[in-house]
C-alpha cells in the first residue's frame, strides 16, 4: 500500500515535530551499532540538543560549519540547527584543510563542528589550524560523543541555563519562496577552483526531498539504507524524505559493501542507492552468489550524479532478483530534478533519468537559445520550488539564472516525447574532434558493454591534427584481461557506433579517481594523461 505523504511543512524541524505526532513509536533510524530512535526520540532528541547548543551561544543566525560523518549525532545536530534557525554549513568529510579554510572564510563561519579522530583523520587538529587562520574568528567545537553521553550538547528544552524560559519559536518560512531565509549552504564539488557556496532554504530542501517520495512511490513496508555522507546535499533530501513518508531509515558511517548488505538483510532493506559505483559493488557481491538473492527484500537501487549504462540496468534486473534501478538526476544547487519510478517501464528507466518531480519545469534549450524540439539535445535549463537562490558570490549566480529564473545547469540533455529526460552529458564534457561535437556519455555506453569493463570514462585528450581524441579510461573486470585498442575499436564496431566516435586511445587504471559520492572525477584524469599527449604532440 502506497504510504499517504506530510504535506504543507514549510520547515524542516515542522515536519520532524508533524511525524512524531503521526506515528511516535515507529522505528524511524536504526544503524550499525543497533541503536534505534523513534519518530518522538528523534523529535525529543533534537529539542535537547537544540536546548545545548542554545547554551553555547548558537541561535538564529548563527553560521555554523561541520564535518561530519553520517551518524545520529549528526542527524541530530543538524536538524537542531535548523530547529534554531541557525546557518549550517554541512562540508563533506574528505574535504582537507584548504577546501574547509576556503569554505570557512567564505560563509563567515562562527563555529565549526567536527569528530575528533574519525577513520584515522584527526579533525580536532584540522578544526583548530583552519579555524585559527580565519580572517573572522571561528570557534572549533570537537562531538566525539554520542547521544545521551558527556560531551554531546544536550539541554533541558524547558530550562536551559537554568532559565524557566522555554526555546524560542523556530523560524518559520514565509508565503513568498522569494524571502525565505538562507539557513542552508552547500559546497559544490570543486573541479579547477575552490569550492563554490550554493544557498538554500528549508522550502527549497523540502521540494528536492517531497519530489524524490513522489518518485520512488514509497509505500507502508519499505525500509531503507542511506548510503552516502549527510553532509551531501542528500542528507536534508532523505531527511524530508524520511519524514514526510515515515520511512524508516538505516545508516551507516562509510559504506563498507559487505558490510551494507549483512546491515540491508537484518532490517530487511526495501530500497538504498548512491551512484552508479555502489549498483556495481552490489552486482559484484551478487554474481559471487549466484543464484541466491543478495538482499531477498531489496526491490530498488536509486541514486545520480552521474550517467548508469542502460546495460547495467538490465545486468542488475536479471541478476540480483528483479531489483530496479530508478536512477535519477540532481546536484547541489538543485537536490532533484527527475528521477524515475518503479511503475516506469524497463526501457525508460534503462535509457533515461526519469520524468521531472513535481515542481519542477525543464527546458531543452538549442545553442541558438530557441527551445529544442522533443528528442532534440540542447543544454538542460531549469526552474522550480527546489532551485537553489544562488551561489554566495552574486557575480556567479548572475552567470547562471536568467530573468525569468531559469538556470543553466551546464548539463546537455534529451526530453522525451514520453517526457522522461535523458542526460547526455556536461556541456563541456562534449569531446570536439575535427570541428565535430562527440557526446562522452554515449562513448561510455558503448563501451561500458564490452565484458572485460568494470568502469569507464571517456574524455578528450589534446591533439595536434584532431583538436582532441576519443580516449576511454578503463577499469577490468576483476580477472580479465587488459583490451587492446583493437580490441575497443572492434567492440564500438560492431555495436554499430559512428566510427568518428571510436576511442583512438586505451588506458587502463587499477582505481577511477572519484569525488565522495563516486562520481568520476574526469578532470583528475585528464590532468595525468594531459601532460604526456602534450608530450606526444611535441615529439
Amino acid at each position: 500500500m502506497e504510504a499517504s505523504p506530510l504535506t504543507g511543512a514549510r520547515t524542516i524541524w515542522e515536519l520532524v515535530e508533524r511525524r512524531a505526532a503521526a506515528t511516535p513509536d515507529r522505528t524511524i533510524l536504526s544503524d550499525e551499532h543497533g541503536r534505534s530512535l523513534t519518530c518522538a526520540e528523534l523529535r525529543d532528541a533534537v529539542e535537547r540538543c537544540a536546548a545545548g547548543l542554545l547554551d553555547l551561544g548558537i541561535r538564529a543566525g548563527t553560521t555554523v560549519s561541520w564535518q561530519l560523518p553520517t551518524r545520529f549525532e549528526t542527524i541530530v545536530l543538524s536538524t537542531a540547527l535548523a530547529r534554531l534557525g541557525a546557518v549550517q554549513n554541512p562540508i563533506i568529510p574528505i574535504y582537507g584543510a584548504r577546501e574547509v579554510h576556503a569554505m570557512l572564510e567564505q560563509v563567515g563561519a562562527e563555529w565549526f563542528v567536527v569528530p575528533g579522530v574519525w577513520r584515522d583523520v584527526d579533525y580536532t587538529a584540522l578544526a583548530t589550524d583552519c579555524c585559527a587562520r580565519t580572517s573572522h574568528g571561528c570557534m572549533p567545537l570537537t562531538v566525539s560523543a554520542r547521544l545521551g553521553e558527556p560531551g554531546f550538547p544536550d539541554g533541558e528544552p524547558g530550562f536551559p541555563d537554568g532559565d524557566p524560559a522555554t526555546l524560542p519559536d523556530p523560524p518559520v518560512a514565509t508565503e513568498d519562496p522569494d524571502a525565505d531565509e538562507v539557513r542552508w549552504i552547500y559546497t559544490t564539488s570543486g573541479t579547477t577552483s575552490l569550492p563554490k557556496g550554493v544557498m538554500h532554504t528549508d522550502r527549497t530542501l523540502i521540494a528536492g526531498g517531497g519530489g524524490l517520495g513522489y518518485a520512488f512511490e514509497v509505500i507502508d513496508a519499505d525500509v531503507a539504507m542511506f548510503a552516502v555522507p549527510w553532509a551531501h546535499i542528500a542528507g536534508p533530501d532523505w531527511l524530508v524524505l524520511m519524514t514526510m513518508w515515515g520511512l524508516p531509515t538505516v545508516t551507516m558511517e562509510a559504506f563498507v559493501p559487505d558490510a551494507a548488505v549483512a546491515l540491508m538483510r537484518a532490517h530487511r532493506v526495501t530500497m538504498t542507492g548512491g551512484a552508479t559505483a555502489l549498483y556495481q559493488a552490489l552486482l559484484a557481491l551478487q554474481r559471487a552468489q549466484p543464484g541466491e538473492p543478495l538482499v531477498p527484500t531489496l526491490r530498488i537501487l536509486m541514486g545520480g550524479g552521474g550517467p548508469k549504462p542502460p546495460e547495467l540496468y538490465y545486468e542488475v534486473l536479471r541478476e540480483m532478483g528483479g531489483v530496479r534501478i530508478t536512477h535519477g538526476y540532481g546536484m547541489t544547487e538543485s537536490p532533484m530534478i527527475a528521477n524515475g519510478s518503479p511503475t516506469d517501464t524497463d526501457e525508460q528507466l534503462a535509457h533515461t533519468d526519469g520524468t521531472p518531480v513535481p515542481g519542477c519545469e525543464i527546458r531543452i534549450v538549442r545553442d541558438d537559445g530557441t527551445d529544442a524540439a522533443p528528442g532534440e539535445e540542447g543544454d538542460i535549463h531549469l526552474r522550480g520550488s527546489m532551485r537553489f537562490r544562488g551561489y554566495l558570490d552574486p557575480a556567479q549566480t548572475a552567470e547562471v539564472i536568467d530573468a525569468d529564473g531559469w538556470f543553466d545547469t551546464g548539463d546537455r540533455g534529451v526530453l522525451r516525447a514520453d517526457g522522461h529526460l535523458a542526460v547526455t552529458g556536461r556541456t563541456k564534457d562534449v569531446i570536439i574532434r575535427k570541428g565535430e561535437n562527440i557526446g562522452a556519455v554515449e562513448v561510455e555506453h558503448v563501451v561500458y558493454e564490452h565484458p572485460a569493463v568494470a568502469a569507464v570514462a571517456v574524455i578528450g585528450l589534446p591533439d595536434a591534427e584532431r583538436g582532441e581524441r576519443v580516449c576511454a579510461v578503463v577499469e577490468l573486470v576483476d580477472g580479465a584481461e587488459p583490451i587492446t585498442l583493437a580490441d575497443l575499436q572492434e567492440h564500438c564496431r560492431a555495436a554499430g557506433l559512428s566510427q568518428r566516435k571510436w576511442p583512438e586511445q586505451v588506458e587502463i587504471v587499477d582505481a577511477m579517481p572519484r569525488n565522495p559520492t563516486m562520481k568520476i572525477l574526469k578532470f583528475r584524469l585528464k590532468e595525468q594523461l594531459s601532460p604526456a599527449a602534450e608530450k606526444e604532440m611535441q615529439a
